[in-house]
């Protein structure tokens, strides 16, 4: 596919506005928006610039003026949705989770690698100039041999039992609502910049608040605040995590530390400009620049010089930038696909488990052609 991308966005909250600024970011027109009714619809497509408001997600998908579906709608719909718009040859953005199950995530994505569509998940921290560093200095053995790997995700958006959102419900997030919507991201960058994969994990999951207040007064919480856990790699390696969206002060803090034999790297989103990397003859701060990183799948992202900030949105943009390029047949390195979407159903799945049995959890591997369906339990099929 050649010329400009026409893209299609169904969701008008948050997401769909930084899909919408990404579009543009990335040389792309949005031709059509869909929300819930056609009076949100309206009002996106104004406030977004969309050209047309579409009369419902699914006319928006058949849409002869849309290449790529953005679906940025409550995570229960994504599964509904996306096969649709692979059924109907569009490319696909979807945002995580892919699926509230690993049975939906894994028909997904299967579906998309039998068609010639782009189906991409945004984990978009793998976009950071600083995260590509990382990973081409631990490619290179500059740390030697990893052997722990911890880190955590933090944020504040739901410190408060009056704070509440869809998100909440497990009918319209699913089962697990910290670690599924952002464990997940941090579980992605780890083994995107380590090559290391989760083979077991052991998992606690916790909540701050057992009822939470709506319109219909406080309700009981079914969905987790945070998660901790313990994990083995299939490189030997171990490795924790902490994760919580009830952490005063707290964000978006994705942290990392990768510590191998010969050196450490660490990564703080919050501060996402350096790239942190330690020995025993002490420890340098590298910042993102063209003229400062070390390698060219570093440098790529890297569009400023130091000093000038690199957010949460230029990663975004810099992801669907990839998204399209791929569409138009170009070679993209490190596109996080649906099959990647399918990785973060079987972790998540495997963190629900493992909370709920006080055990260790195997985590199934992704080999080429082969099914992961064999390798749960009935139970774990859900």
């Amino acid at each position: 596919m050649t010329g400009q991308m026409r893209a299609g966005i169904i969701g008008t909250g948050f997401m769909g506005e930084v899909h919408a600024h990404a579009v543009r970011a990335a040389g792309g027109v949005l031709s059509e928006i869909a929300g819930r009714t056609p009076e949100s619809s309206r009002a996106a497509a104004g406030r977004l610039h969309a050209t047309k408001a579409a009369e419902s997600p699914e006319a928006l998908i058949r849409s002869n003026d849309v290449d790529v579906v953005h679906i940025c709608t409550p995570n229960a719909s994504h599964a509904y949705l996306a096969r649709l718009a692979l059924e109907a040859g569009k490319h696909v953005v979807c945002e995580k989770p892919l699926a509230t199950t690993v049975e939906d995530a894994e028909q997904l994505s299967t579906l998309a690698e039998g068609t010639e569509s782009v189906a991409a998940v945004p984990f978009i921290y793998r976009f950071y100039p600083t995260i590509r560093e990382a990973k081409a200095r631990l490619t290179r053995g500059e740390a030697g041999e990893l052997w722990l790997l911890h880190g955590s995700y933090l944020q504040d958006w739901l410190a408060s039992s009056s704070a509440t959102n869809w998100r909440v419900d497990p009918g319209s997030g699913g089962a697990s609502r910290a670690f599924g919507d952002i464990g997940v991201h941090w579980c992605d960058l780890m083994e995107f910049v380590t090559g290391h994969q989760i083979t077991r994990l052991v998992a606690k999951t916790s909540k701050a608040f057992p009822q939470r207040a709506s319109e219909h007064g406080m309700l009981n919480v079914g969905t987790e605040d945070g998660a901790s856990l313990l994990f083995e790699t299939d490189k030997g390696a171990t490795g924790s995590l902490v994760v919580s969206q009830v952490t005063p002060g707290r964000k978006n803090r994705l942290w990392f530390s990768f510590d191998g034999t010969e050196a450490s790297l660490s990564f703080n989103q919050e501060e996402p400009e350096t790239l942190w990397v330690g020995s025993v003859r002490g420890s340098t701060r590298v910042p993102s620049g063209p003229d400062t990183l070390s390698y060219p799948e570093s440098q790529r992202y890297a569009r400023l010089p130091a000093g000038h900030p690199h957010g949460y949105q230029d990663s975004f943009n810099a992801f669907v930038a990839d998204v399209y390029a791929a569409a138009r047949g170009e070679k993209v390195d490190g596109l996080p696909t649906f099959r990647d979407g399918l990785r973060a159903a079987l972790i998540t799945q495997a963190v629900v488990d493992s909370a709920a049995t006080n055990t260790w959890v195997d985590v199934p591997g992704l080999q080429a052609g082969s099914s992961i369906s064999d390798e749960l339990t009935p139970e774990r099929q859900r």
